[in-house]
């Protein structure tokens, strides 16, 4: 491709933090879910590199169209590929694009079609840059994409703390998890924790369901335990995992959760779990199923062992993608005074809904 420099490129990463940033030097974001990319567009080339480097292309052919028509001709650019559902951003929606049958991937475009989220400009013509300040890239991009339209857009931006705070807690109900804060004066680090990402935290008690034994191999270490939440009608529901753990703190856990072991089949809720790993991420009712297969790694083992369901963790969370946790969840403790019967999904805080065009309006 003719431009400044070729692909792959290592996209430039963010680091956690607790708070949004105050003071002068900061430019801040809306933190988008979805999957991140970096487009490079020669002439009539157009390549869509994912976070891992690998083309992203075939599992979001809409996308060509409105990029070859919005970008300039010879450029690189930084964002993120969203999908966008009735309730705002639709995580799972994403997922499903990465299956191997195109006509499935077509099926799905059709039916949902993706966005494309612009944030950064790393080459324009014949100039890289990467060498920049923020601020002065961000002005670029403003200017390059000014008349942009659907599904191409320009993620708002405001050198205002304030405002990134009211977007903090307004946008979350559109789906998007929390903001991020560039310094003005950086240029671009390719691989590099050089921004911060502020996302929201909260905690659940769960009811720890199962586990999955660590990538190592069965009867070494604990993987990850199952967590369950139960909905209006008492069923136990598959809402995510917890994997936060020390080696030290994988080893004990087992001895910890070896009595639940003990008859954990006989009469657990999610007793067809054997069936499950076969059927895909849901069963006809549409219950979210922890045997399903990883459609990002279709090589990766998610088999697990159940537990019975009589033990109560708290967890912290940053995000509710539906009735699930969109992010792995953190392990805080045991709690040993709740009833597994107790931990329902109303304890959770629901956000208000959002419309993400009302966030294309704000801060442009």
């Amino acid at each position: 491709m003719e431009l400044p420099f070729q692909p792959p490129l290592e996209p430039m990463l963010a680091k956690a933090a607790d708070a949004i940033p105050g003071g002068e030097g900061w430019l801040y974001e809306p933190k988008w879910d979805g999957f991140r990319a970096i487009v490079f567009r020669a002439g009539d080339e157009l390549l869509i590199q994912s976070r891992d480097l690998k083309p992203l292309d075939r599992y979001f052919p809409e996308l060509a169209e409105p990029l070859l028509a919005a970008l300039p001709d010879r450029c690189v650019v930084d964002g993120e590929v969203v999908i966008a559902g009735r309730d705002g951003l639709d995580f799972e929606a994403l997922l499903l694009r990465i299956h191997p049958a195109a006509s499935r991937v077509a099926m799905l475009a059709a039916e949902s079609p993706a966005s494309f989220i612009a944030w950064d400009l790393l080459a324009l013509g014949v100039d890289d840059l990467r060498e920049l300040a923020q601020a002065e890239r961000r002005a670029r991009l403003d200017r390059a994409l000014a008349d942009v339209a659907p599904p191409i857009h320009l993620t708002p931006a405001t050198r205002d703390s304030e405002m990134a705070t009211d977007w903090f807690d307004r946008f979350e109900g559109a789906g998007l998890d929390g903001v991020i804060a560039k310094p003005l004066d950086a240029a671009y680090q390719p691989g590099k924790r050089a921004m911060l990402k502020i996302k929201h935290a909260r905690t659940a008690d769960c009811v720890v369901a199962g586990f999955r034994w660590h990538k190592n191999g069965r009867d070494t270490h604990v993987g990850s335990l199952l967590l369950g939440l139960f909905d209006g009608s008492g069923q136990l529901h598959h809402v995510g995992v917890t994997a936060s753990f020390s080696w030290e703190r994988r080893a004990s856990l087992l001895a910890e959760i070896a009595p639940l072991r003990a008859q954990a089949v006989e009469g657990h809720p999610w007793r067809e779990w054997a069936e499950w790993a076969s059927m895909g991420s849901a069963d006809a009712s549409g219950q979210r199923l922890p045997g399903a297969t990883s459609r990002w790694n279709r090589g990766k083992d998610l088999s697990w062992e159940p537990l019975r369901p009589e033990r109560v963790c708290e967890v912290a969370y940053d995000h509710l993608q539906g009735d699930r946790f969109r992010h792995g969840t953190t392990f805080r403790r045991w709690r040993t005074d709740r009833a597994p019967d107790t931990c329902r999904y109303d304890q959770l805080e629901v956000t208000a809904p959002f419309e993400l065009t009302r966030i294309f309006a704000s801060g442009r």
